[in-house]
């Protein structure tokens, strides 16, 4: 999940100046955390305490009320109310990458990335999204092959993952549905040779740039494994203390890697 917040911080800066080039300074003046990453982190904390989506979501979310909102999920967070609002926007997806990493099963994952999904994002397509990114964070965590996870989440959840980055980039332009987003973050972790390559991946297509690469980030974790230390270390720079130690503790929790800060 640290790879999802690092790829939220990298891609930050492009959101309002968005690029179609791969060649970029990873550290841009501006980079900040989004909203992107206060949602995953308050997912990773309701898996830690075993406690209601919902209820983490709003906890941890009004702790950070300037962090990028959208106006439904805004109007939700800080109203009261219980009922979802039949999103199908890329928020259920960009916070559900520690429902990959913490639950091993394949149904487990789908059942729980729903009700990660469904407490605001109701919509079907919504709930997809964020079923497709969490399987595809567990697939990669076993060690499957990029084949084999193109091909389960494609039969799945037809999605068009046929499609290369260079076939994409040309026309594509800021889109924050699930359906206009999801595969083409899971695309960006598909063509991808490293961590890093993958969040340049997901940043070069011109899109939403910090929840597409927070989606690939996730993704791209699971499968590359330990992230490189000048990453983390710009997470641990830029993400608030608080939000920093239920990462942690999730991470530890669940056996996932973090390098130690350079000295």
């Amino acid at each position: 999940m640290i790879g999802a917040i690092a790829g939220d911080i990298i891609g930050s800066a492009f959101e309002h100046d968005p690029t179609k080039s791969k060649n970029f300074a990873l550290l841009q003046p501006g980079a900040r955390f989004t909203d992107d990453s206060v949602l995953t982190v308050a997912v990773a904390q309701a898996i830690l305490e075993k406690g209601d989506y919902g209820d983490a979501i709003r906890e941890v979310g009004r702790r950070y009320p300037r962090s990028g909102y959208g106006l439904h999920f805004y109007h939700w967070l800080m109203s009261g109310e219980t009922e979802p609002y039949n999103s199908f926007g890329n928020g259920s997806a960009m916070r559900v990458s520690p429902v990959g990493f913490a639950f091993d099963e394949e149904e487990k994952v789908l059942a729980e990335a729903r009700r990660s999904a469904e407490v605001t994002h109701s919509h079907p397509e919504g709930i997809k999204g964020a079923q497709a990114t969490a399987l595809a964070v567990l697939l990669a965590r076993k060690g499957c092959e990029k084949a084999d996870i193109k091909r389960e989440i494609q039969s799945r959840f037809g999605y068009d993952l046929e499609r290369s980055l260079d076939d994409i980039r040309p026309a594509y332009s800021f889109d924050v549905t699930c359906q206009g987003s999801v595969p083409e973050a899971i695309i960006a972790f598909l063509e991808s040779t490293s961590y890093e390559d993958a969040i340049r991946n997901a940043i070069s297509l011109g899109g939403d740039s910090d929840t597409q690469a927070c989606i690939a980030g996730g993704i791209a974790q699971a499968h590359y494994g330990a992230l490189p230390v000048a990453i983390v270390d710009l997470v641990r720079v830029i993400l608030p203390e608080d939000l920093w130690t239920i990462a942690e503790a999730f991470c530890k929790c669940f056996g996932i890697e973090i390098p130690g800060p350079t000295v």
